[in-house]
């Protein structure tokens, strides 16, 4: 299938009758051009499928009417935030860029500050920015970020309590009668990550459980890592009855490999997760887990950048409430039967015992 070439504002002027300059006059606005040539060049315009350059309107206006989300990848977590920030967009005048870093999981620091120097002044007014590593942008141009490395600093920020999921995950397992909990932790440089596990420390020492330090293991939320530290852990003598895993791919992860070992979930092992990303019912068993709002988290995002980008004076940080959502892979713990022991054989009447 072939593609026509651009079409340009010389083509549109030549459709229509006019002069190129009546054609930009039409495009952005302006006076001086009767009602019957608008409608006639707005027609040809139609018809021609033309847009404008977004780099030679920023040019002209210093405004491309263009919002960028940038992430380091797509995946389940930033795919649902996108959806949220596409559908707050809408009717607000402004229109959404998707953009990639490039940069596989992102490890690198400052892959947004590279990302915002390519987008912004000619590309896009605005971004929203998800788990960034550190961010500087230039005067005038503003940001929003979810999620941020660091947590919230002098950054407008949209994030979720962590710290209250976790402690809601913990307390599920705790109350299933659950003692040898494990957790596979995230990103050990992500605020998220670090208040998942305070949570999770938190509920146990209110419940006067002590926490078994070879229990807890970074999987870094990636399926590959959480994979191999969840094969240590249920190959323990003594493995863990449950595991809270840092987020739903790293509990998906982790029910894969406890299946390649023989063990069922939730009878063998009790997995919670963390997200609430659309894999999690679709999983067999359905995954408990803590519901982030993540499509609310984009919505909340862009609704936050669009009004700062307005001059509207406003809360800059955001912090949205999680919630547990009971599915079937976890169960209450039941202890393995004792064997029973063994009783010594019945004495025949009438026949001798010796004694010491």
């Amino acid at each position: 299938m072939a593609f026509p070439q651009r079409v340009n504002m010389s083509d549109v002027a030549r459709a229509a009758g006019v002069s190129v300059a009546t054609v930009s006059k039409v495009v952005n606005g302006r006076y001086g051009v009767a009602q019957a040539t608008v409608e006639r060049v707005q027609q040809i315009i139609h018809q021609l499928g033309y847009e404008a350059s977004l780099g030679a309107q920023s040019l002209r206006s210093h405004r491309t009417n263009v919002l960028g989300i940038l992430v380091a990848e797509f995946e389940p977590f930033s795919t649902e935030l996108l959806k949220g920030a596409s559908s707050e967009v809408t009717g607000t005048g402004y229109q959404l860029l998707a953009y990639s870093s490039g940069d596989g999981a992102g490890a690198a620091v400052g892959w947004e500050r590279r990302s915002l120097a390519r987008l912004s002044g000619t590309l896009i007014d605005g971004a929203v920015i998800v788990t960034p590593t550190v961010v500087e942008t230039k005067q005038g141009f503003h940001v929003v970020a979810v999620d941020p490395h660091t947590g919230p600093s002098g950054l407008p920020t949209v994030d979720s309590d962590n710290f209250a999921g976790a402690v809601l995950a913990t307390n599920h397992l705790l109350s299933l009668g659950h003692r040898r909990i494990a957790h596979i932790s995230g990103r050990p440089d992500l605020e998220s990550a670090r208040l998942r596990e305070a949570g999770f420390r938190k509920a146990m020492a209110d419940a006067g459980v002590a926490v078994d330090e070879a229990l807890v293991r970074v999987g870094g939320f990636r399926t590959e890592s959480t994979a191999s530290i969840a094969t240590e852990l249920l190959a323990l003598p003594d493995r863990p009855t449950a595991i809270f895993a840092g987020n739903d791919l790293s509990a998906i992860a982790t029910m894969d490999v406890a299946r390649r070992m023989g063990l069922a979930v939730p009878d063998d092992l009790s997995v919670i997760g963390f997200d609430n990303i659309p894999e999690s019912a679709l999983v067999n068993p359905p995954l408990t887990t803590v519901m982030q709002p993540l499509q609310r988290m984009g919505a909340e995002a862009m609704r936050l950048l669009v009004d700062l980008i307005g001059g509207v004076e406003r809360d800059t940080h955001i912090r949205l409430p999680t919630e547990l959502v009971i599915r079937s892979s976890c169960r209450p713990y039941l202890p393995a039967p004792r064997p029973s022991p063994l009783l010594s054989p019945p004495v025949p009447d009438g026949a001798a015992t010796t004694g010491a």
